[in-house]
């Protein structure tokens, strides 16, 4: 797998820091998190339901709606090298966005309902929301509604408005799209919405797709389509996607890179080979370990993340993790919060057991005293009445 270079990158995610206002006070909903969005590549964030991974995708955005706001952080969308070129021969019209400048655009300074977060949002940047039905129109039809979002961006009539949504309807795979085309929403089943859903994100050729757990509410089948249908589409047209689920086994088949997510903060990243064949934070460990394996030694019952992920309201001291955690060293783990550490090979994981407690900077002396060895400490999961499902399927 190719390792990106500064040229690939789309969006890099600097100290993001999102959060809620309420009666008793602000509630960290995204705390300091760093993503890197490389071109061709897909980059999955996965956690726990509440761990804050829609609320960092929309922030990215500016789409938290109050009494969410961004307080801090950069979203620096990197210049697109091929602005203002020629047709693609795909159906769709060149760009005709402003000249490019040098400097990445911070989008996380710009006015949520301004001109120029409007330009970036279909047009640079697209989204996909969980639920179609939520998003598209019900008294609308799925044409017009394509439509509407080509002509924001492109100088098209209606008539070329309505001939590209044809070519997409039918690049997504919907079959007869001249007469669906004129199709109301509520007509169409789920997976064909979310094929109408991924029309209108990349009516534009957006550099970035993120698709916000787009295949949770469908069947196996569909969604096993779905995936199919982004994996191709992103192989195709060239863009940079992030994709959100809490199911590894998506991770697993359409991830180049990972970042887990728990309690508004990136605990560990790093290429999808890397996390997956030596998961580093106790908490990756523990996920993967939740989930069924085919020919694996059969167990009554899997191993499960005891507890819940706290309340953001009331964010545990030191290591947001360490309720939850076998590994969890008393009197460090609840006094540190863990800082970033580089594991080598761009690997990063937010874990006293690597360093960044004073004196305890390796993952040899850390992982003994975790009961493994080297840095790679392994604890066993607790199963019993009281464990949780870790949400991963």
């Amino acid at each position: 797998m190719a390792t990106g270079t500064d040229q690939d990158v789309l969006l890099q995610v600097r100290g993001l820091r999102t959060r809620f206002r309420t009666d008793h006070g602000e509630v960290p909903a995204v705390n300091g998190v760093d993503l890197t969005l490389r071109r061709g590549r897909t980059l999955c964030v996965v956690g726990e339901s509440g761990c804050g991974k829609s609320v960092t995708a929309r922030s990215i955005l500016q789409l938290v709606e109050p009494p969410g706001r961004i307080t801090g952080g950069r979203v620096l969308l990197h210049p697109d090298p091929d602005a203002g070129g020629a047709d693609t021969g795909d159906g769709h019209a060149p760009r005709t966005a402003p000249p490019v400048t040098a400097e990445p655009l911070d989008l996380a300074s710009l006015g949520p309902k301004g001109t120029r977060i409007r330009r970036v949002r279909g047009r640079d940047v697209s989204m996909i929301f969980q639920e179609p039905m939520a998003s598209l129109s019900l008294v609308h039809r799925v044409g017009n509604q394509i439509g509407e979002a080509i002509r924001v961006h492109t100088p098209v009539s209606k008539k070329e408005a309505r001939t590209m949504s044809v070519g997409l309807l039918g690049q997504v795979g919907i079959p007869n799209p001249e007469r669906l085309v004129d199709a109301y929403p509520f007509q169409l089943s789920g997976g064909m919405r979310q094929r109408v859903m991924i029309a209108m994100a990349l009516s534009c050729r957006p550099r970035l797709l993120i698709a916000d757990e787009p295949t949770t509410a469908l069947d196996v089948t569909t969604q096993a389509q779905i995936l199919d249908l982004l994996a191709d589409l992103q192989e195709r047209r060239g863009m940079g996607m992030m994709f959100i689920t809490h199911d590894m086994g998506v991770v697993a088949e359409i991830a180049d890179d990972v970042a887990v997510m728990y309690l508004g903060n990136v605990v560990e990243r790093g290429t999808v080979d890397d996390v997956f064949h030596a998961p580093k934070h106790p908490y990756t460990r523990a996920l993967l370990e939740s989930i069924p394996r085919m020919g694996g030694p059969r167990r009554d019952r899997l191993p499960a993340i005891r507890g819940t992920v706290p309340d953001p309201a009331h964010r545990p001291t030191g290591c947001v993790f360490r309720d939850r955690c076998d590994s969890a060293m008393p009197g460090l783990c609840d006094t540190v919060d863990p800082p970033p550490i580089d594991v080598g090979g761009g690997r990063r994981v937010s874990c006293l057991l690597y360093g960044g407690a004073g004196d305890r900077t390796t993952g040899e002396q850390d992982g003994a005293q975790a009961g493994g060895t080297g840095g790679d400490a392994r604890p066993t999961p607790r199963t019993g009445k009281d464990a949780a499902d870790a949400d991963t399927d």
